[in-house]
């Protein structure tokens, strides 16, 4: 029996055990090596074997993943016979597709702005007010929740039952005490898709909240006593003080929104399973690939989604360069 054969017979946790110590070893060697070079190279040297580690699980697990699914958005469905861009053409002229990316620029439009809009306005509201903390708090909850379970909890609030039937939805049964019909909020296209990202709001609320308050109190009192004297209302305090003032803040929550709204999966896919018009890419890529074993489609709105995703980050990048020159 061979040495790999004798490693494989052994428990999951005894193996795990001899890969921690090589793991151990390696290292220590290393840095017992580092220990005799030169002062120059002592550093380079160190610096390279605490890089080495990261280095190879980044290589493993993005790098290589990437290229591969960057690869396979050529392939077919079984990612076998090469299919050049036939991939990212079905993406981009079939209609159920198209309405795929409707709903992607509308979630990447909408939550940012509503989101980040509903959090400021709450921040100034609160701003030094007597239960400022309890405020903060309770806006901030819903951060605590994962997005499966505010799907679950959200897909009460909207459930349906037919009239004359008890309702178990919060919001049917507000709009029968209104004297209205009760309506299937997650089925009737297009206003389901604004009922999701009500959820999504929901939940980053709490989130441009914080930021922005602590951004609103960063603001030099001078500055705030200045526009006073100069007999500024509250709406030019607003435009000409607070925003351009909180602006790096606003550019961080509404970047961080967008990438989240970009990426959004858990939500359409608890609540609606990307029917009756929902869907959006992330959740798309999943049922292709995972679903219904297309490969090649899957992988070509992996890409296209990191594609939509890196303009940001670059942007953001930069505003963060941009900001540190400045200071």
């Amino acid at each position: 029996m061979d040495q790999i054969s004798i490693i494989d017979e052994l428990p999951k946790f005894a193996q795990l055990g001899i890969g921690i110590a090589v793991f151990v070893v390696v290292v220590g060697l290393l840095l017992f090596l580092v220990d005799k070079l030169p002062g120059y190279d002592k550093g380079r040297f160190a610096a390279l074997v605490f890089l080495l580690p990261a280095g190879i699980l980044l290589l493993i697990g993005m790098i290589v993943p990437a290229v591969r699914t960057f690869l396979l958005s050529f392939f077919d469905g079984k990612g076998e016979d090469f299919v050049g861009l036939d991939n990212y053409g079905w993406m981009f002229t079939e209609d159920d597709m198209q309405q795929v990316l409707i709903n992607t620029l509308i979630w990447v439009i909408a939550v940012p702005v509503v989101a980040t809009a509903t959090g400021l306005i709450y921040a100034i509201l609160i701003d030094k007010t007597r239960t400022e903390a309890l405020a903060k708090a309770l806006v901030f909850l819903p951060m605590g929740i994962s997005f499966v379970g505010a799907g679950i909890i959200w897909k009460f609030v909207y459930a349906f039952k037919p009239v004359g039937q008890e309702q178990i939805g919060l919001l049917n049964q507000i709009v029968i005490w209104f004297g209205g019909s009760p309506q299937q909020w997650l089925i009737n296209e297009p206003w389901n898709t604004f009922f999701l990202i009500v959820v999504m709001v929901w939940i980053q609320t709490g989130f441009a909240t914080v930021v922005l308050s602590a951004s609103i109190k960063s603001i030099p009192g001078e500055i705030v006593e200045a526009a006073r004297l100069d007999g500024v209302n509250a709406w030019q305090m607003f435009w000409r003080v607070t925003v351009p003032s909180i602006r790096p803040a606003l550019i961080v929550v509404v970047v961080t929104m967008s990438i989240a709204a970009l990426k959004l999966f858990d939500l359409v896919r608890t609540m609606t399973a990307g029917n009756f018009g929902t869907s959006v890419i992330a959740n798309e890529m999943y049922t292709q690939a995972f679903r219904l074993g297309q490969q090649g489609r899957g992988s070509a709105m992996a890409v296209v989604l990191f594609l939509l995703v890196t303009p940001i980050i670059i942007y953001q990048v930069r505003a963060m360069r941009a900001r540190r020159e400045e200071r």
